[in-house]
């Protein structure tokens, strides 16, 4: 199969095209000009270096499968409202309908759990039917775009499914999210300043995401015209104060976990934990 890829790149998006090669499945990547990240040469992988409001038609041809992963604010400091907005919905549904254009029936998107927000809180395992209560500018943009797709599956007979990922983390995670961070303070022998660590999450391993999505672009049975939104986790919630323990024992560290020596993000969810369907249905062939 022959799967366009943007994000590539990105922390999931290098897993995830690993994964697909892997299988020997053929990969057009689209790869941002001047991003500084290399990805390895592999006789099924073909670079596109551009920016993604250049992508033509042409780009695509012979492409069976759309993987969207790409997307902007998910680091802190980089999630202005215009930004989002403007990546994430305008110039991702122009990208959608170039990959309609050229032939393409099916799109798999990223979503973001932090689309549901504050409802996330009112469930012990939020289903994919909650409501959408987004809290700030990447949450928000995420959610529309999940909106339009879903519309646009339905419009134009597609087969598409969003895919809302959990607290992914694991290798080529940005340095200053919260595993990388523990990790360099345990290597390092230093304390570890965080919150107080009640936060419940669901922590998923990067690897299993990029199984996922891999299973979503190749093997599951999408119907058309009928859209499906998919929670990506391991439903297992735990505390952040449980995950760094956990972390900090497992890397043998000297130094101390400084719990509660940080506050709480302004507009802190406590909760986010996903209800997770049957893994059978995501990996039919």
């Amino acid at each position: 199969m022959t799967i366009f890829l943007t994000g590539a790149t990105g922390f999931i998006g290098r897993h995830v095209l690993g994964h697909l090669l892997n299988e020997g499945h053929e990969v057009v990547a689209l790869v941002r000009q001047k991003n500084g990240v290399s990805l390895p040469v592999h006789p099924h992988l073909r670079l596109l270096e551009k920016e993604m409001v250049t992508v033509v038609k042409a780009d695509l041809d012979g492409c069976e499968v759309l993987i969207h992963l790409a997307a902007h604010g998910v680091t802190n400091g980089m999630n202005d409202w215009e930004s989002c907005f403007r990546v994430n919905v305008h110039e991702s549904m122009q990208m959608w309908f170039i990959a309609i254009n050229a032939g393409i029936r099916r799109l798999v998107i990223c979503g973001s759990c932090f689309e549901y927000g504050r409802s996330g809180e009112r469930y012990d395992f939020i289903p994919v039917e909650a409501p959408l209560e987004p809290t700030g500018a990447y949450h928000a943009s995420k959610a529309a775009a999940s909106m339009a797709a879903l519309g646009l599956a339905v419009d134009q007979n597609l087969e598409v499914v969003v895919a809302r990922p959990f607290h992914v983390f694991g290798e080529g995670e940005a340095q200053q999210r919260f595993w990388p961070s523990l990790r360099s303070a345990a290597i390092a022998g230093d304390d570890f300043a965080m919150t107080s660590g009640e936060q419940i999450r669901d922590f998923v391993p990067v690897e299993s995401l990029a199984d996922d999505f891999m299973c979503l672009a190749t093997r599951a049975a999408i119907q058309p015209g009928h859209p499906q939104v998919i929670n990506l986790g391991s439903g297992h919630p735990t505390s952040l104060r449980q995950f760094a323990e956990t972390w900090w024992a497992r890397w043998g560290a000297l130094g101390r976990l400084k719990v509660g020596a940080l506050p709480l993000r302004p507009n802190e969810v406590m909760r986010y934990v996903p209800y997770i369907e049957s893994a059978t249905a995501l990996h039919t062939v």
